[in-house]
C-alpha cells in the first residue's frame, strides 16, 4: 500500500500574486506546505513564515532566484554566491527548509568549456554546502533538462556531481517534467538515486496538472515507496508558454494555474 506523502506547491509559479492569497488558496485545497520562492525582496523571513503559519502550511523548501554559479567571470559567480549567503540566512530564520540549487536557467551552452564550468559549479556548491552546514541546513541539487541549462541534466549525472562536491548535506532533487525529457526509465533512475533523493517535484509531461499529459506518475509513486522516500511531493505546474521558467503573467493564466493545482490535489 502506498504511503501518503505530504503535498506542497512551488509558490514562484504564482508570479506576483501576493503570498497571503496564495497561502489561502493552497490551504483551502488542503495542501500541507510550500516550496517558497527565494525572492528576498518580496518579504522578510518573519513575514513569510507568519503568513504560512497562519494558514497551517509548512515551508518544505526554497526555490532560489536564477543566479549563475558556474559563470567564468569571477564577479558574476561572486554575485551568485552572495545571493546564496543571504538565502541561507533567510532559510535559517524560517527553521530548516531544504534549499534548492541548480545551474543557470537559460544558458544552454558553456562560455568556456563544459569541464571548466562544471568544476566551477562543483566549487560553488561545495562552498554553499559548507555555509549551509554551519546553519544546520541541507541542500538539494536539481537536475534540469538540457533546454533550460547545460549542466547536470540527468539523475545519474547528479549522482556523479554529488560525489565531486563531496559534502554530505547535499542531496538530489528530481522533477517528473525534467525526467520526462532526459531519462529513458524515470522510475529506474529514481531507484538508482535512492536515499540520495532529497526532494521530488511532480507535474505531467506538459507541466500541466496530473492526468493532462502522458507520464505514468503512479510508477513514480511506487518508486518513491520502494526507496523509502519520506519527503514531500512538490507540485510545479505552469501555463503553456515559450519560457519554461516564467510564472503566471495575467488573470487568465492564474485561473488556469489554480485549475491545475486543484486537479493535481484531487488526484491524490
Amino acid at each position: 500500500m502506498l504511503s501518503r506523502s505530504q503535498l506542497g506547491v512551488c509558490t514562484w509559479t504564482f508570479g506576483d500574486w501576493p503570498l497571503p492569497e496564495t497561502a489561502a488558496f493552497l490551504a483551502e485545497l488542503d495542501f500541507d506546505g510550500v516550496e517558497l520562492a527565494g525572492d528576498l525582496s518580496r518579504y522578510s523571513a518573519r513575514e513569510a513564515g507568519q503568513i504560512l503559519q497562519d494558514h497551517a502550511l509548512a515551508i518544505f523548501s526554497l526555490t532560489p532566484q536564477n543566479v549563475d554559479l558556474a559563470h567564468p567571470a569571477t564577479a558574476v559567480r561572486q554575485q551568485a554566491l552572495d545571493y546564496y549567503g543571504r538565502l541561507l540566512d533567510f532559510a535559517a530564520e524560517l527553521g530548516n527548509p531544504l534549499v534548492s540549487v541548480h545551474g543557470y536557467v537559460g544558458r544552454v551552452r558553456p562560455l568556456t568549456t563544459l569541464a571548466e564550468e562544471r568544476e566551477l559549479l562543483v566549487t560553488a556548491v561545495r562552498q554553499i554546502a559548507q555555509q549551509a552546514r554551519q546553519r544546520d541546513l541541507r541542500l538539494v541539487f536539481a537536475a534540469l533538462n538540457r533546454y533550460e541549462t547545460h549542466l547536470i541534466n540527468t539523475g545519474d549525472d547528479a549522482l556523479l556531481f554529488l560525489d565531486e562536491v563531496g559534502e554530505d548535506n547535499v542531496a538530489i532533487l528530481l522533477d517528473a517534467f525534467h525526467m520526462n525529457i532526459e531519462e529513458q526509465d524515470m522510475s529506474g533512475v529514481m531507484c538508482r538515486v535512492g536515499d540520495k533523493l532529497g526532494l521530488y517535484h511532480m507535474a505531467d509531461s506538459n507541466r500541466q496538472a496530473i492526468g493532462r499529459g502522458h507520464i505514468k506518475l503512479g510508477d513514480h509513486l511506487w518508486a518513491l515507496e520502494d526507496i523509502g522516500y519520506t519527503g514531500p511531493i512538490i507540485f510545479e505546474c505552469l501555463p503553456a508558454g515559450s519560457d519554461p521558467f516564467a510564472p503566471v503573467a495575467d488573470a487568465d493564466e492564474l485561473t488556469l494555474l489554480k485549475t491545475y493545482y486543484r486537479e493535481s490535489r484531487h488526484w491524490f
